[in-house]
């Protein structure tokens, strides 16, 4: 996809065009001592693509992927969009996701994007010392929080258009809020699961997350 027709989904004035966003927020416990889990984040080409399935992943460069989300549609118009992700290397104990385009993957393996959706991700990760159940000791185990943000712009085909705006609008929103949930928690139970069961440490109960 051409940044003119990113542009032109973003920010046109296309009527068949809508955005549809959410967010989602968590927290992973993780009973180890901050340096050891920032290891384990920063070595992110070990458990990516483990953590990410039944998610379609490729690997892009050291930092990136192409990240197939799963299908997303309204009214019976359907796209599965894939979008390029970039982890930012931790600073202050801070890890970020940004969106990348995959058009300009010096690798070429750009999946073939069209000009009907585009997909704005953005992600925080901060790790601060956690006083678990198990020892009243912050410096052993490491409290990851969790803060997504996202937005999908699609075209829709004009006869659904031709609906009630409101109705097109909260039903895009709630089936968004549906995915992000479903693939945040996943994605967030797994990569705990995947630390402990990787440094031989019994892992946490899930806890429920919080939007």
């Amino acid at each position: 996809m051409s940044r003119n027709d990113i542009d032109n989904l973003r920010h046109g004035s296309d009527p068949q065009i809508r955005c549809y966003r959410s967010s989602f927020s968590d927290q992973m416990e993780m009973l180890a001592p901050t340096p050891v889990v920032a290891d384990y984040l920063d070595h992110h080409d070990d458990w990516f693509e483990r953590c990410a399935a039944p998610m379609q992943v490729h690997a892009v460069d050291r930092q990136s992927y192409g990240l197939t989300l799963g299908r997303f549609g309204n009214f019976g118009f359907e796209v599965e969009p894939t979008i390029g992700l970039r982890l930012l290397p931790e600073e202050q104990k801070v890890y970020r996701i940004e969106t990348i385009d995959l058009n300009r993957d010096p690798a070429g393996e750009s999946p073939a994007l069209n000009d009907h959706y585009d997909v704005d991700f953005r992600a925080r990760m901060e790790l601060k010392p956690w006083a678990s159940p198990t020892t009243d000791d912050s410096s052993l185990a490491t409290a990851v929080s969790w803060d997504l943000d996202l937005a999908v712009w699609i075209r829709l085909p004009r006869v659904i258009t031709m609906l009630p705006d409101a109705l097109v609008q909260s039903s895009g929103d709630h089936l968004l809020k549906q995915i992000v949930r479903q693939i945040s928690r996943r994605l967030t139970w797994k990569v705990q699961e995947d630390f402990h069961a990787n440094h031989g440490l019994v892992c946490p109960p899930r806890r429920r997350a919080a939007f």
